[in-house]
């Protein structure tokens, strides 16, 4: 957003010194445009940015603004500190002041810039998903945060603050525009109905989380280490910058991810599968059809009691990362047949492992390694204790790789590697040689016709 409600990375901006779409905020036909502002709450937003200012240039030195401080007087501290906070009412006063944006036939524009006029424009053909996020406070105030996925952009673009209910009415607005909805009907289309799917109950989550190794790595770590640092240095500042971090990770990785993760709701609407999730922010996401470039599907060792896995998603420009956190196998299965239609899971039975001669190339661990190839995916796997199962439509595969190393070759075996749109990438280790060149070949063919058979991404498909 450039600092402000600004233009997001990959959106085309005008300058308001220079293009009149900036300063008029009409489009070039000259028909007008409705131009609102965000809520008044939204100061408040950037009131802060003076004192971090300060904050910055006191922690920059310490001990001399610890000096500076005790030579001024009480009258003067006041003074100071009275201008700091009016500075920073009047920054974000004026910030929420010079900021517009407007729905056109075509596009959403971001007017903002309290010196640099700057105007973004999201074509509504390009969006492919609108987030609403409530955080704590947000939702004391009763405003929400709009974020948007545009096509071919880094990072999402967001409004905030609107109201939760003129949000929901953008997003319904925004979503039917995108659909191809006249811009006279959008209004009147109103939010697309959710069926729901799955639902993660609180006490499966935490029980999931209580059983991945990592929080208790990182507890364990947090215990050894400092007490080791005490033992060699007998400095309380050693101890806590090592301690600190580690509880911290360990606090990230499972209260997090359960604060995070909480209410974990699944449910499909025309436009997508939608995702509600949050204890303390509320997130309404949105996981948009046909951008879905890889399904991953993770279960670590101590879930395989219970049959359970985490299903993550590889989605082309966007940051959304997971379909659902946890869930019996079978649910999960028939929720990534909604994600990718016509597509079934690989039984582990069906997964290929390598030859035994790849344990000269990978000691024990190659026996984690797998691949199956359907005639919809390419599928493929890896890891011993925390198997991960990647699954790769064939139409969304751009290119397929070769790899062989030294040793490799002398055990004649190599790596298989498919790059999807999302820049990620899926390897099929420790192939037989003549396999692997085999597999190449058809890969390349079963994605040319993929793509030619692929129904277009489109919304309410």
């Amino acid at each position: 957003m450039n600092g402000e409600a600004g233009a997001p990375d990959g959106a085309p901006t005008t300058d308001g010194a220079t293009g009149e779409a900036g300063r008029e905020g009409s489009p070039p036909g000259g028909d007008a445009v409705q131009e609102r502002r965000l809520h008044p709450v939204t100061p408040l937003r950037r009131a802060w940015a003076p004192f971090a200012l300060l904050v910055g240039w006191a922690l920059h030195d310490p001990n001399g603004t610890q000096q500076r401080l005790s030579e001024l007087t009480a009258t003067t501290l006041l003074a100071g500190s009275a201008a700091v906070v009016l500075g920073g009412a009047a920054y974000g006063l004026m910030s929420w002041w010079f900021t517009h944006f407007a729905v056109t036939d075509t596009e959403l524009r971001i007017r903002t810039g309290l010196f640099f006029r700057r105007t973004a424009h999201i074509r509504l053909d390009r969006l492919q998903a609108v987030d609403v996020t409530r955080p704590l406070l947000a939702r004391v105030v009763g405003v929400a945060k709009l974020k948007l996925d545009v096509v071919g952009a880094d990072k999402k673009d967001e409004l905030a603050f609107l109201g939760e209910r003129e949000a929901a009415e953008l997003r319904a607005e925004l979503l039917a525009r995108a659909a191809g909805f006249a811009p006279e009907q959008a209004r009147e289309v109103g939010e697309a109905p959710v069926r729901a799917l799955l639902h993660v109950q609180p006490r499966m989550l935490a029980v999931s989380l209580l059983l991945t190794g990592a929080p208790w790595v990182m507890l364990a770590a947090a215990v050894v280490v400092p007490a080791f640092l005490w033992f060699v240095t007998h400095s309380v500042w050693t101890v806590l910058a090592t301690s600190l971090p580690m509880l911290g990770g360990a606090f990230a990785s499972s209260g997090g991810r359960f604060i995070t993760e909480y209410d974990w709701t699944v449910g499909e609407s025309p436009d997508g599968l939608r995702i509600d999730h949050g204890l303390l922010d509320k997130a309404h996401e949105t996981v948009p059809p046909g951008r879905v470039q890889t399904v991953h599907v993770v279960q670590p060792l101590l879930w395989r009691r219970y049959g359970w896995v985490r299903v993550e998603l590889d989605v082309a420009g966007s940051s959304n990362g997971v379909l659902v956190p946890v869930a019996p196998r079978a649910e999960a299965e028939a929720l990534i047949g909604r994600v990718l239609p016509g597509v079934r899971v690989p039984a582990s039975a069906a997964l290929v492992r390598p030859p035994a001669r790849a344990a000269w190339c990978v000691p024990l661990w190659w026996k984690g390694y797998g691949i199956a190839v359907t005639d919809a995916v390419f599928a493929a796997r890896h890891g011993l204790l925390k198997r991960r199962l990647s699954l790769v439509p064939h139409a969304k595969v751009q290119s397929v790789q070769l790899a062989q190393g030294p040793w490799e070759r002398h055990k004649d075996v190599a790596d298989v590697r498919v790059h999807t749109g999302a820049n990620k990438t899926v390897t099929a280790r420790l192939r037989p040689a003549a396999e692997a060149a085999a597999l190449l070949q058809s890969q390349a063919d079963r994605s040319r016709t993929g793509r030619r058979e692929a129904r277009p991404d489109r919304w309410m498909a």
